[in-house]
């Protein structure tokens, strides 16, 4: 099947960083990397899958890719001893810069559930107005051509389905703490922590998902509106 437009930039910047992460993690025998780039080429697949039937939007893609660079990164890229959390592996991930600032991870749980709730957002609007092909033709949906309002309902769903995700990453944290004997997951904290940063992201992008689209269900100003109220 041949690749949209939309995903071929994201993409590639996911290979290459796929591609340099893994070499680095087999190099330093970090096998709790290898497990976590397993992950995210299922991961991967998964997006692919799904933007096949719902047309992810061109910020979402990057945000998941740059999403999945920052992930990598964070196990990957060794920092100065000062810099990191005390107790932590000397890696990006345990990075913070000062006793007031969240911890690189914190920043990276954030901005990856800011992304799953625009995600989740568009499957849902997809779920019930179809989607609309290069032809200009709509497929699926419960009720064709309809787009979600921007209320609390509809967002406050979005960002249920986003905390959902969040909690099976938190269980594939749980897994890795199982299956090797050295991980930088932390503890009961850590993890209270993480949902506290997704959250925080989802509730963010709740905000964004509400300011961009409320304009495009406002009622038209125009003299066709105008005469139409005068006319009741």
């Amino acid at each position: 099947m041949k690749p949209r437009r939309a995903l071929i930039g994201p993409g590639l910047l996911a290979a290459a960083y796929m591609v340099g992460a893994t070499l680095v993690a087999l190099r330093s025998i970090n096998l709790e990397f290898v497990f976590y780039a397993l992950v995210m080429l299922v991961l991967i697949g998964t997006v692919w899958w799904l933007d096949a039937r719902v047309r992810l939007s061109t910020l979402s893609l990057w945000c998941l890719s740059i999403w999945g660079l920052a992930h990598m990164m964070g196990g990957t890229v060794p920092i100065p001893a000062h810099l990191a959390e005390p107790g932590e592996q000397q890696v990006l991930y345990s990075l913070r810069l000062g006793a007031w600032a969240p911890k690189y991870d914190q920043v990276v749980h954030a901005f990856g559930f800011f992304t799953t709730t625009l995600v989740a957002w568009r499957a849902l609007n997809a779920a019930v107005g179809g989607v609309r092909r290069e032809d200009g033709t709509v497929t699926g949906g419960v009720t064709p051509g309809r787009s979600l309002p921007p209320t609390f309902g509809p967002i406050f769903a979005a960002m249920m389905v986003s905390m959902g995700l969040s909690a099976m990453n938190e269980i594939i944290e749980f897994v890795a703490t199982l299956v090797f004997t050295e991980t930088n997951v932390g503890g009961y904290v850590n993890t209270g922590w993480d949902l506290v940063s997704n959250l925080t992201g989802c509730v963010i992008a709740g905000v964004l998902i509400r300011i961009t689209t409320a304009r495009a269900h406002r009622p038209s100003s125009g003299p066709e509106s105008g005469r139409a109220t005068a006319s009741r």
